[in-house]
């Protein structure tokens, strides 16, 4: 069980950490934090009853419609998020409330586990135009699991510029049986989404104004 617990951690700290530079994310908070500081879409969050828990945000000089466009676009996901091999749509059409997307991510071989695919299936429950989104599901791989991921993004307009907000929860019996090794995998994996966000919405913005 140790053994498949630390390759769901390694699979998330991969996604976490081999992607790009960029300025990085500033942490708020980690764990179980403050449930008023916690990160809600429609007055819904994260499970706040989940051992392994991280919150973080970052501020990218971009506009909304910017940023917006490039998260809600997750089939473009492998363009830009470098730990992302895949990302399909389930359902055509905008993403909204009940769309669901599969996307995947590779595990390295190491001294623990073999090399192999992390399969994760998310569902959105909450979602708010240019305001926030919310979705859930599973990760899954060759002897991999996380039963049940939650994660919660806001986007709030700040002096021309937006402050991104993000949380993730994990439950699960492999992700649990080392609450902090799992915690810091989840961490890295959200610091590297919102630097790569950052970079590529900059990049973006300062193309338009040539």
């Amino acid at each position: 069980m140790r053994t498949r617990m630390v390759a769901v951690a390694t699979a998330a700290v991969v996604a976490g950490l081999v992607g790009g530079g960029g300025a990085p994310a500033r942490a708020e908070a980690s764990g179980g934090g403050s449930d008023r500081a916690t990160v809600r879409c429609a007055g819904r969050t994260v499970d706040t009853a989940a051992k392994i828990r991280h919150r973080t945000e970052t501020t990218i000089d971009a506009p909304l419609r910017t940023v917006w466009r490039i998260q809600t676009n997750v089939e473009r996901w492998p363009s830009w998020q470098e730990p992302v091999l895949s990302s399909k749509r389930l359902d055509r059409g905008p993403l909204r409330p009940g769309s669901s997307f599969r996307w995947t991510t590779s595990v390295p071989e190491t001294t623990l586990n073999p090399a192999t695919t992390l399969v994760v299936t998310s569902t959105v429950r909450q979602l708010q135009h240019q305001r926030c989104l919310r979705w859930d599901g599973p990760a899954i791989g060759a002897g991999l699991r996380i039963d049940e991921g939650v994660h919660v993004w806001t986007f709030t307009e700040v002096d021309g510029r937006v402050l991104v907000r993000t949380e993730e929860t994990w439950r699960g019996e492999q992700v649990e049986q080392d609450v902090a090794f799992s915690t810091t995998a989840l961490a890295g994996s959200l610091e590297t989404w919102l630097t790569e966000l950052k970079t590529l919405a900059e990049r973006e913005c300062a193309t338009d104004r040539r």
